[in-house]
């Protein structure tokens, strides 16, 4: 890579941009997750620091410290004087890109950022978006920076007129919303799509699993459609019942997968 680059108008020193022409820039290599903070505290922090690493590694960053991502974490929340809202923390790959002739030379970023939490409708409208899921990618089930497709879905959804979109993979299964994961009451049993349809395992998903009695499975949109209920969870909207489905509405449920959102 040449030592003169064009940012913002001028033309400057590589090590002056403003946006270093790093892999985590020029390709997305990165991860996050999204903490929810309630009290000044991260909630279910373990879980997210958890599913962070294993993400991490799974797309080859330099291990990064836990304890400097908790104290990051601590140090910002402080420093904006957060009580209720969320944080996001971001692994990006800082090494240069060997492509475009960088050094070689590995290294990982840490940036957290907090800010107030998520509106939530009233009344959660759902619909189908009809960009499939691969599950065979090698991003499938990771939370990466790479998360065009989900934004991209999640807009399209709400041109529709929904506030969130059931995402199905190349088999046609369901896979989850675009920014969610998903839930649903057949025959009185609670069902979620099984890793294997290429979801995310979502941290409140995991906190669901290990309380109620719920089936992961394999399944295409008829269930759905057929479903006795169906609820959207993620950690900036916490456990929420889905209203409308593709135009149909859904019974005001009282299940317990309710109540175990605290907040």
């Amino acid at each position: 890579m040449h030592s003169n680059v064009y940012a913002n108008g001028r033309i400057v020193e590589q090590s002056d941009a403003p946006v270093a022409a790093s892999a985590g820039v020029l390709y997305g290599k990165g991860v996050f997750t999204t903490v929810r903070i309630e009290g000044g505290q991260p909630f279910l922090f373990e879980k997210h620091l958890r599913r962070l690493s294993e993400n991490a590694k799974a797309i080859g960053l330099v291990p990064v410290d836990s304890s400097a991502i908790e104290e990051g974490l601590e140090a910002v929340i402080a420093a904006n004087s957060v009580v209720s809202g969320r944080a996001r923390i971001s692994l990006l790959d800082a090494s240069g890109s060997t492509i475009w002739g960088g050094s070689g030379e590995t290294a990982t970023e840490v940036h957290i950022i907090t800010g107030e939490l998520r509106s939530v409708p009233g009344e959660f409208r759902l619909g189908v978006s009809p960009f499939a899921v691969n599950s065979a990618s090698p991003l499938a089930g990771i939370k990466s920076c790479n998360y065009l497709e989900n934004l991209l879905a999640a807009d399209e959804a709400r041109g529709r007129g929904f506030h969130e979109a059931v995402r199905l993979n190349e088999r046609g299964e369901i896979v989850s919303g675009a920014m969610s994961n998903i839930f649903w009451l057949s025959g009185g049993e609670l069902y979620t799509p099984s890793l294997r349809t290429g979801c995310l395992p979502g941290t409140v998903r995991e906190m669901i699993l290990e309380n109620l009695e719920c089936r992961e499975a394999e399944a295409g949109i008829e269930a759905l459609e057929t479903a006795e209920a169906i609820f959207l969870t993620s950690s900036g909207i916490g456990i929420r019942p889905v209203a409308e489905f593709a135009g149909r509405r859904l019974p005001v449920s009282s299940h317990p997968v309710l109540e175990l959102w605290p907040f």
